[in-house]
């Protein structure tokens, strides 16, 4: 069985890597022969809490899907994205400067392939009006989608999943990742500036036509727009408080996105139809395929090599946490973050099974939140989340753009994008492992 899950596990990773398959086709070809080959049993992929499917990020993504779905037909994102270029006064800089704080503040809060989804068409726009290149604005959001989305719990999909299987709450990441986010959102603007700030040039009369641009004409649904920011302060309000009331985040997704599909008034079928059926197929079989080399040790074996590499003590991992960074960034730049964090949260609890002498399958929250473990947490969704702007393919949101560009006849090639976003993966790993080590090592605060 140990033969059969790794090499079920090696080549539906190869097949993601290479791009020339779906990567939902991929994952689920991949959970299915691990089930019909009987490396895990079905009620073991949907009910084991170690082993299956976890059902939290599952319904935590429909959900805010589904509350996304909604408030796209309101128009709000248009308005906010024309609003935003007319307070620049046509400024080229300016208007990527506010559009950057608008994706990141919007992957923070609600997701960061609908952000970019959402203004990939006004920025398309907006260039247009003022006859420049969109390419380094489109790069910009995705660069800002992956930072901005790195700050909360909800922000990335990585996060999820972080969150899940470690305990963490909402709060844990407004406490620990966005005054990172924040000082390293800053710092990239900066030299974002000194990079762009000279480059970038419109004659007068073309600024004048955004200015003729009327945002209030975006919104389509005044009334369903109220609702809707309604709905979606009290679920963030939820998120919030979720911690203090022992619910989980799904929990209360679900119930905003429940109650605003209630008072909408729109079809069910239409809304439920916009959901991205396959990213949440993907991560069912990416879960059950983790499961199968889980059950047959292959974990196990790496997370014995990662110990041997590294050395964590059980009060003290700082080396542990500086490689992790590192190796998170790199893996999650060739080979997307999702299935990079899906590997190594098992890879991570089985470590402290390791470290902290625990029966497999026994980890206490005490454990797994041990105050030399948390560094190590963080320093996972940092490499993760911000080395997925490492190359076109590291996230989600990147492969977004490339295509809306490609599609509006402005191709963004590989080795371009790379010019972007390598460089600003390693300005903000570097920053990661200054805040990672003056926070918790240096200052312990």
């Amino acid at each position: 069985m140990f033969w059969i899950a790794t090499s079920i596990f090696l080549v539906t990773y190869a097949a993601i890597i290479s791009d020339k398959f779906h990567k939902t086709k991929v994952a689920l070809l991949g959970a299915a022969f691990v089930l019909i080959s009987k490396v895990l049993l079905q009620h073991e992929a949907f009910n084991d809490a170690d082993l299956g499917v976890d059902w939290n990020v599952i319904f935590l993504l429909i959900s805010m899907m589904i509350i996304i779905n909604i408030m796209t037909k309101t128009g709000v994102f248009q308005y906010v994205a024309i609003k935003c270029a007319k307070i620049a006064k046509g400024e080229p800089f300016q208007i990527m400067t506010l559009f950057a704080v608008i994706t990141a503040i919007g992957s923070a809060f609600l997701d960061n392939v609908t952000t970019v989804l959402l203004l990939g068409p006004v920025t398309l726009l907006i260039t247009d009006q003022l006859e420049i290149d969109p390419i380094p604005y489109l790069i910009t959001e995705a660069l800002a989608s992956n930072i901005g989305g790195t700050a909360t719990l909800i922000g990335d999909p990585p996060n999820i999943m972080i969150a899940s299987k470690a305990g963490l709450n909402f709060m844990d990441f407004i406490v620990h990742l966005t005054p990172a986010v924040i000082i390293i959102f800053l710092i990239w603007m900066f030299v974002w500036k000194i990079v762009f700030g000279s480059r970038l040039y419109v004659k007068e009369e073309l600024k004048l036509r955004i200015r003729s641009l009327n945002e209030k004409e975006q919104i389509k649904n005044p009334l369903l727009l109220k609702k809707s920011l309604l709905v979606l302060g009290f679920t963030i309000l939820g998120f919030i408080l979720h911690g203090f009331l022992h619910y989980e985040p799904a929990t209360v997704a679900l119930m905003g996105a429940a109650t605003l599909l209630l008072i909408s008034g729109e079809e069910p079928q239409s809304i439920l139809e916009e959901v991205e059926w396959p990213t949440i197929f993907f991560f069912i079989g990416l879960f059950i395929i983790i499961g199968g080399i889980v059950k047959v040790g292959l974990v196990a074996r790496m997370s014995t090599a990662m110990i041997a590499v590294t050395n964590p003590q059980p009060d003290d991992m700082t080396l542990l946490a500086m490689v992790m960074l590192w190796f998170s960034a790199v893996c999650s730049a060739i080979v997307d973050n999702i299935p990079f964090v899906a590997t190594m949260n098992p890879l991570l609890i089985d470590m402290i099974h390791q470290v902290y002498n625990i029966p497999a399958g026994e980890a206490t929250a005490e454990s797994i939140q041990h105050t030399a473990m948390m560094p190590v947490w963080w320093a996972l969704a940092l490499g993760a989340c911000l080395g997925g702007n490492g190359s076109p393919i590291g996230a989600s949101a990147n492969v977004i753009i490339v295509g809306m560009s490609e599609k509006a006849g402005h191709r963004i090639s590989f080795i371009r994008f790379l010019k972007y976003g390598l460089p600003v993966m390693i300005l903000t790993i570097f920053l990661s492992m200054g805040y990672v080590y003056i926070r918790y090592y240096l200052l312990s605060w």
